[in-house]
């Protein structure tokens, strides 16, 4: 019996560190394939609802009174100047963003508008979709 204790705890001849770490690897991955606490929506997944003239939104996660979500803006769009009551960030994922009347933002640009500030009238000559991340939006926090 002690030999087999003994077999039981030596490693197999071909066990090394790299080994090991790949079959963590790979149990790791299915673990977490079978995890389903995540939320994705595919590009072509969700809806679209309007928002503004010309602009139309997508709710992907809601938290309390923080979203994250996509506008698509259509050619000649806008959005009125408006206050944040918190810090909003935004991406331009395709097309270009104009704020205000010196900044142009293309794919990839990122904004921050921080909480109270006064955020300038946002458009594109060319449309645009874009994720943004904060409050939710009200009416009221547009300026007429």
């Amino acid at each position: 019996m002690d030999h087999l204790d003994h077999r039981l705890q030596e490693p197999p001849a071909d066990a090394s560190p790299a080994r090991a770490r790949a079959i963590r690897r790979r149990l790791m991955e299915r673990v977490a394939d079978a995890d389903t606490s995540h939320l994705t929506i595919a590009r072509e997944e969700g809806l679209w609802q309007p928002f503004l003239d010309g602009v139309a939104i997508k709710v992907l996660h809601e938290q309390g009174d923080m979203l994250s979500y996509l506008l698509r803006l259509q050619p000649g769009a806008s959005l009125p100047p408006h206050r944040h009551p918190r810090d909003e960030e935004c991406i331009v994922l395709e097309g270009r963003l104009r704020l205000g009347t010196t900044l142009e933002l293309g794919p990839g640009g990122y904004h921050l508008a921080h909480g109270g500030a006064l955020h300038a009238t946002i458009s594109t000559d060319t449309g645009a979709t874009i994720f943004l991340r904060g409050a939710i939006p009200d009416a009221s926090q547009v300026l007429e």
